[in-house]
């Protein structure tokens, strides 16, 4: 019997197939799944109606019809941008969503990315220089981290919400260029929120710069819904702020705002700007019409903050959340183990809730959690049945409060 030499391409595929088999065995695969967008924000799955507790569609203005009217009016000229914004893909749909951006924010200008993750990391990389030194929340979004790593400058992790951590690297004897202090302004995986006005107070001392990601917090947080930043009074003491158009704007992209100066620097050095494809112009407009009815619509904020408060509330009665948790649309009960975390979900989805399971690495080992993410359409009737489902499920006592 002879036996023939697997080639270089079989090994290598055959250690793809036993990655796979590894995050199975721990319950660590992800698979792709199908599902149908209902207008009224829930999802449908083999048949199913299910109520959506896994998205970040904060106000519901991914499928408010003046949202989609919008977007379906700038598609009747075109669907692709056909070319990157500093070549010919720049419409006034384009500039009036960054003229619309700078308002909201109160900022002199605001530029466009095609993404989040493509704002975070251009930015990032465009203004921190290998001379520079960047501190960076353990916590933050794997985004920002890779934006940090990729840019250069000598990468500093410090603790989560430990400022002593942070102050005693502040403190380190520095020779270089600038100091940067990057932050998400909502933690996307627990919900709380960073002390802007402490990091503020550091960067003040120490001569560095903060940079503060709005992803969660934009439209949520805020008297005027600009985020975090505004919700603890630090708009003018920050160097910058990120955002995107995907969560509580319910479109996509990401943006920057600030000076003018700033704008105009990123769109000649950010290489995700430069080199992306500019947004299709129907997604502009959707953002703007968004971006419009969250200035002129608090109330959509308001009925947001009394979902929260509701499940909140009855997670904390029921034991399944502790008093001290932050009141936030995120809510997180940590589970510890990626097998129970998987079990739960799955009971709920029968029950009728899409909840995320989320597991390492996403989240630090022992920590995997559902994360509920609460939007301002959902039904109290709904919130209800899911705290009494959830505390069924959850009734043997294992769950672990946070």
């Amino acid at each position: 019997m002879t036996f023939r030499a697997l080639s270089a391409l079989e090994q290598w595929q055959d250690s793809l197939q036993e990655d796979l088999h590894q995050l199975e065995v721990g319950n660590l695969r992800r698979y792709r799944r199908t599902f149908e967008l209902l207008p009224d924000g829930s999802l449908l799955s083999d048949g199913q109606r299910l109520v959506n507790l896994s998205g970040n569609d904060y106000l519901g203005l991914s499928y408010e019809p003046r949202v989609i009217a919008a977007a379906t009016k700038a598609m009747e000229s075109t669907v692709g941008a056909r070319a990157s914004a500093l070549v010919s893909g720049r419409s006034h749909w384009h500039a009036q969503l960054e003229k619309t951006i700078a308002e909201f924010e109160g900022c002199e200008d605001a530029l466009v990315f095609p993404t989040g993750v493509a704002a975070n990391v251009g930015v990032l990389t465009a203004l921190i220089g290998e001379n520079d030194v960047v501190y960076c929340d353990r916590l933050n979004h794997a985004s920002l981290v890779d934006g940090c790593r990729q840019s250069g400058g000598r990468f500093r992790i410090y603790h989560h919400h430990d400022l002593s951590s942070l102050k005693r690297q502040l403190m380190q004897p520095f020779d270089g260029g600038r100091r940067w202090i990057v932050t998400d302004g909502v933690f996307s995986m627990d919900g709380d929120i960073a002390p802007l006005r402490e990091l503020c107070e550091l960067a003040e001392a120490y001569d560095a710069l903060v940079v503060v990601d709005e992803a969660h917090g934009t439209g949520v947080f805020g008297e005027r819904g600009r985020g975090v930043c505004e919700y603890l009074d630090v708009e003018d003491r920050v160097a910058l702020k990120i955002g995107t158009l995907s969560k509580a704007i319910g479109a996509l992209g990401g943006f920057v705002t600030g000076r003018r100066v700033l704008c105009e620097y990123l769109l000649n050095h950010a290489r995700t700007q430069i080199y992306s494809t500019a947004l299709p112009q129907a997604i502009c407009a959707a953002a703007t019409t968004a971006i419009e009815i969250i200035g002129q619509e608090p109330e959509r904020r308001q009925r947001l903050w009394q979902r929260v408060d509701f499940v909140r509330e009855r997670m904390i009665g029921l034991g399944l959340l502790s008093e001290k948790s932050f009141r936030s649309p995120i809510l997180s009960l940590v589970l510890a183990e990626p097998a129970h975390v998987v079990e739960v979900a799955r009971q709920l989805e029968v029950e009728g809730f899409l909840v995320a399971a989320i597991r390492p690495p996403t989240v630090p080992r022992g920590t995997s959690r559902l994360r509920l993410s609460l939007h301002s359409e959902l039904s109290i009737s709904d919130l209800q049945q899911l705290s009494q489902v959830l505390a069924g499920i959850l009734s043997n006592g294992s769950e672990r409060v946070n």
